[in-house]
C-alpha cells in the first residue's frame, strides 16, 4: 500500500516531522510520542482534530473538547455503549451480517464494499440509536458525500456537494430530535435527548445543537472507520493462506485477529493543537501549531512491537493505538470490535475461499480516514 510506504517514511525521518501542507503542521510518528501527545489533553488540545475537512459543523461532542468539559458529554453518551447493550446489540448484528451475506452468497462474487462493508455499520449504527434501519441507503450516501465531496469534481462543486449532504443529514438529525422530544419512548435516542448533564454552565438537558454534533461525530466515527478494518482484513486474509486457515478451523482466534488488523491499518489520523511552547521528541513545538498523529506507524513502532510489518493473528500482547487513548480513547470501540469480530466469524462460514479479482483490483482512497471505495471478490458459491 502506497500510503503505508510514504509513512514509514516520515517515520524513519525521526518521531516529529515538518511539514508544509494545510498552513504548516508537525506529523507525529512514534509510540512513545504519539501517547504522549493522546494522555496529555492540558498540552495538547483536541481541538481542531481535523485539519481538511471543509465543512465547518462546528466542534465534533466530545471529541473536540477538553477536560472538564469533555467529561461530562462523554459520560452521557456511555450508557449508548454499555456492556448490557453491547450484548443485545450483538443480535442485531449477526442478523444484519447474515442478511447482507444471503443477498450474494449463491452468485460466487461479489462488490464487497458497496454490498457489505460499506452498508454494516451503517445499519449497525441506525440499531445503536434506535432508529429505522431502512434508513441506511441515504447514511452511507451522505456520509461518502461529507467525506469525498464530488469524486473528478472541481473544489467548488464538490463544497457543494459536502454541504448539501451535511444539510440532508442534519435536516434527519433535527428531525429525530423533535420527535422524539415530543414523544420520548424507551430508545437510546430518547433517553440521551432526556437526561440531565452535569455541564460546566449547570445541570441541565443537552440542546438541540449539542445532540446534533454528537449524533454527527457517532455517525461519522462509526462509518469508514468499520469499512477501512473490514476491506483491510480481506486483503491480509488474502495475502495471508495460511492466517486465514488458523482462523477458519479455530474461531476462538477471531478476537485476537481483529487486534491484528486493527493494528496493521490503523484507519484514522488524529489532530492536536498544541497549547503552550514544548519540545517533543526533538521538535520545538510552538503554542497554536497544528500536528497530526499517524496512529498506523504508532502501531507499526519497532520500539513496541516485534516483527511490526508482519501479519500474525496470534500476536500477544497487542496494544496498538487504533483506538487512541487518553481521556479521548474510542467510545465506540467495543462495538467497532463486535462489529468486525461477528463480520469475520459469519463470512469465513459462509464464503470462506474468497479472493481478491485480478483484473479489477480494489480502489483505496486516503483522507484524514483512510480506506477502500471498491473492492471486488470471489468466493465458492453457497449451495
Amino acid at each position: 500500500d502506497v500510503m503505508q510506504e510514504k509513512m514509514a517514511e516520515l517515520a524513519a525521518i525521526g518521531p516529529v516531522v515538518y511539514s508544509t501542507a494545510h498552513g504548516g503542521h508537525w506529523i507525529v510518528t512514534r509510540y512513545k510520542e504519539i501517547h504522549q501527545v493522546l494522555t496529555d489533553p492540558a498540552t495538547y488540545s483536541s481541538y481542531p482534530n481535523n485539519l481538511v475537512t471543509p465543512a465547518d459543523f462546528g466542534r465534533f461532542i466530545p471529541l473536540e473538547l477538553d477536560p472538564p468539559e469533555h467529561t461530562a458529554y462523554r459520560h452521557a453518551l456511555q450508557p449508548l455503549f454499555s456492556p448490557q447493550r453491547m450484548k443485545r446489540l450483538s443480535d442485531d448484528i449477526r442478523a444484519v451480517v447474515n442478511e447482507l451475506i444471503d443477498n450474494f452468497a449463491g452468485k460466487g462474487h461479489v462488490e464487497f464494499i458497496s454490498e457489505f462493508a460499506h452498508e454494516l455499520p451503517a445499519r449497525v449504527f441506525l440499531a445503536l440509536m434506535d432508529w429505522p434501519i431502512s434508513d441506511a441507503q441515504m447514511f452511507t450516501e451522505a456520509t461518502d458525500a461529507v467525506l469525498f465531496g464530488k469524486p473528478g469534481g472541481t473544489k467548488e462543486e464538490s463544497d457543494q456537494v459536502m454541504m448539501m449532504a451535511a444539510m440532508t443529514i442534519a435536516g434527519y438529525f433535527n428531525t429525530v430530535i423533535a420527535e422524539r422530544r415530543a414523544n420520548p419512548g424507551d430508545d437510546a435516542t430518547s433517553k440521551l435527548i432526556h437526561t440531565e448533564v452535569a455541564l460546566p454552565d449547570g445541570t441541565r438537558l443537552l440542546t438541540d445543537e449539542e445532540l446534533f454534533r454528537m449524533f454527527f461525530l457517532l455517525l461519522m466515527g462509526g462509518l469508514h472507520t468499520v469499512q477501512g478494518s473490514l476491506a483491510w482484513a480481506v486483503v491480509h486474509f488474502t495475502s495471508s493462506p495460511a492466517q486465514r486457515q488458523a482462523l477458519i478451523d479455530d474461531p476462538e482466534l477471531l478476537p485476537k485477529a481483529v487486534e491484528e488488523v486493527l493494528r496493521i491499518e490503523a484507519a484514522v489520523s488524529m489532530g492536536r493543537r498544541a497549547t503552550r511552547d514544548i519540545t517533543l521528541g526533538d521538535a520545538p513545538i510552538g503554542q497554536d501549531d497544528q500536528m497530526v498523529l499517524l496512529l498506523c506507524t504508532a502501531n507499526r513502532d519497532p520500539e513496541y512491537f516485534d516483527s511490526p510489518d508482519v501479519f500474525d493473528v496470534t500476536r500477544s500482547p497487542n496494544r496498538h493505538l487504533s483506538f487512541g487513548s487518553g481521556p479521548h480513547r474510542c467510545l465506540g470501540s467495543h462495538l467497532g470490535r463486535l462489529e468486525l469480530t461477528i463480520a469475520l466469524e459469519e463470512l469465513h462460514r459462509r464464503i470462506p475461499d474468497y479472493a481478491l479479482v485480478e483484473s479489477d483490483p480494489p480502489v483505496f482512497h486516503s483522507t484524514q480516514v483512510r480506506g477502500c471505495h471498491r473492492m471486488p471478490i470471489t468466493f465458492t458459491p453457497e449451495k
